[in-house]
């Protein structure tokens, strides 16, 4: 999609792509730019978070940094304009694409007519930019010293916990004296979350005296508007949270007296939490479990290390049941498949990408290894070291979370002995791998300290009979008490 629009001959605007397949919005992370900076194409200018993962931006064009158009921590719409570039500095006065007069409303078949004239027909893309009421046309307010929002927010639940307005935050005095309501008795100049705001508070927006550019009702005016002046005498109000900043994400601000905290449900997790509710509801889950003696198979583990064929790759147990799995769906390949619910048809995949569950700091992602049927032992460790490493890094892409087939997770590495996991969307399988402990186990008809892990296989019962989960489940535990069968079974 176009991510980029021209708003004069001077200014360009670049928009919030979409970085995934479908994606409808994404969180901004972190700006690595700020007004005045130079910037060239093909320059990281943000990271990103979609639903997916977290993704840097680079802008594809030269010039300087005008406008941010949204603080670090806002959700933005894919389309929606985030940063202005001023692509000719030095050539002269030229029109400020955020503070073009308002237009009247016009069809939309209008809109975005008239390149590098004046905005007629502009489609509004900041919170608040758009046409007031009054006939009387107004320059909209810039955005680009606005408040984290998150912030306020806070602000105001600390408010209302302790059972006091928030005080308003020190602005500086206006030049003339400040007159409340709007000016021209229109309405009261404000964006969408401060009239929400006003609302919330009981405060009606016309008693407001502004302090912002153009005369604009900030959070910080209606917060004053609700806190009057302290009489003398009286016990001085708490300070409001401090802003937040990257150290301190949004996401985990809280009142200092609270018993709860409560989390935006965004981003990465927003994204798990509706795909593991679309799974359990709608693919009938069937669980099978065995424990395995699996002393032989961290032998080999430990014999791999030395091997100088697998020098700089990382071997570890995974690795020996990631190929484990990948003979048994060999063996058994009707388990690789996919439930067309439009088509109402079950289709088989002939390659298998392995996806992995890692845990991030924004949450669980799934990236996959691609057809990691075709991969020799060392190409398969190569692969799960590079996957692991950019998950923990949160470079994971889109694309490596797309079209994953059957899923391994590792919850062993917690202590957990095993789980019942849920399936990955679109996928038919996933197994769970617990801790492998040093436990007594009969070998060789004597009770001797083996190592033995269990493992949890639930598939899709729609795709996967018992029988043919049974028998995947089953061929995986015999490799890893026996790995000589990777050579015999592969």
């Amino acid at each position: 999609m176009t991510t980029m629009t021209e708003t004069s001959a001077r200014f360009r605007e670049f928009k919030m792509p979409d970085v995934g397949e479908g994606l409808t919005e994404a969180e901004i992370l972190k700006w690595f730019v700020q007004p005045g900076d130079t910037v060239t194409d093909g320059q990281v200018v943000c990271e990103v978070e979609t639903a997916k993962a977290a993704v840097e931006l680079p802008i594809p064009f030269d010039g300087v940094v005008h406008e941010l158009r949204f603080p670090e921590g806002t959700t933005v719409d894919v389309g929606q304009v985030i940063i202005a570039i001023d692509v000719a500095p030095g050539s002269g006065d030229a029109p400020d694409p955020a503070a073009a007069p308002a237009q009247e409303p016009v069809e939309p078949a209008d809109a975005g007519e008239g390149d590098g004239d004046a905005p007629k027909g502009r489609t509004p893309v900041l919170v608040g930019y758009g046409v007031a009421e009054s006939s009387t046309k107004r320059r909209p307010r810039k955005g680009a010293s606005a408040a984290p929002e998150a912030a306020a927010v806070a602000a105001a639940v600390q408010a209302e916990l302790n059972g006091h307005a928030t005080p308003a935050a020190a602005a500086p005095a206006p030049s003339v004296p400040a007159q409340a309501g709007a000016p021209d008795g229109g309405r009261p100049l404000a964006k969408p979350p401060v009239r929400k705001l006003a609302k919330d508070l009981g405060i009606d927006l016309a008693t407001v005296v502004p302090t912002g550019k153009g005369g604009v009702i900030t959070r910080e005016d209606v917060h004053a508007a609700a806190a009057p002046a302290e009489a003398p005498g009286t016990a001085p109000v708490p300070p409001a949270p401090a802003p937040v900043t990257a150290e301190a994400p949004a996401a985990a601000v809280a009142a200092s007296s609270a018993r709860e905290t409560r989390i935006p449900v965004k981003g990465v997790r927003k994204a798990i939490a509706q795909a593991m509710v679309g799974s359990a509801f709608t693919a009938p889950h069937v669980t099978e479990f065995v424990t395995v003696d699996v002393t032989r198979t961290m032998k080999l583990v430990a014999e791999l290390k030395e091997d100088k064929d697998m020098a700089g790759v990382r071997v570890n147990p995974l690795l020996i049941i990631a190929k484990a799995l990948l003979v048994a769906i060999k063996r058994n390949p009707e388990v690789n498949a996919a439930w067309d619910e439009a088509n109402q048809e079950i289709v088989q995949k002939h390659y298998v990408n392995l996806g992995i569950a890692a845990a991030t700091p924004r949450g669980l992602i799934v990236p996959n290894i691609k057809d990691a049927h075709d991969k020799t032992l060392p190409q398969l460790a190569a692969a799960l070291g590079e996957l692991v490493t950019t998950a923990r890094d949160g470079k994971t892409s889109p694309a490596a979370m797309a079209g994953g087939t059957v899923t391994i997770t590792n919850v062993g590495v917690f202590g957990v002995d095993t789980g019942t996991p849920i399936l990955n969307p679109g996928e038919s399988a996933i197994l769970a791998v617990g801790a492998i402990k040093l436990q007594p186990w009969v070998h060789k008809g004597k009770v001797k300290p083996r190592q033995v892990t269990t493992l949890a296989l639930s598939f899709d019962h729609r795709l996967v009979d018992g029988e043919l989960g049974s028998k995947v489940l089953a061929d995986v535990a015999a490799i890893l008490e026996q790995p000589k069968r990777l050579i015999t079974w592969a």
